[in-house]
């Protein structure tokens, strides 16, 4: 698994979304370039959970509303 996938979902379990049913999958959840920027998108059978934003330092950086081309990719 890659390192940013690593590092969204702890970060989705640490801050956030923990107490819910929703889980995230590794085999749908991945990272992926939009407009020469990268995202970590995390999914399950339900859809997009959460999306992180991989700033030029490598931190990551949690959207509230994300490019709509995201859920495509």
């Amino acid at each position: 698994m890659d390192d940013i996938l690593k590092r969204a979902i702890a970060g989705y379990f640490r801050y956030g979304d923990s107490a819910t049913t929703n889980q995230p999958s590794t085999a749908d959840s991945g990272v992926v370039e939009h407009e020469e920027k990268q995202y970590a998108v995390l999914r399950n059978v339900n859809g997009v959970l959460a999306v992180y934003r991989v700033r030029t330092d490598g931190v990551l950086k949690r959207l509230k509303r994300w490019p709509a081309a995201i859920e495509q990719l």
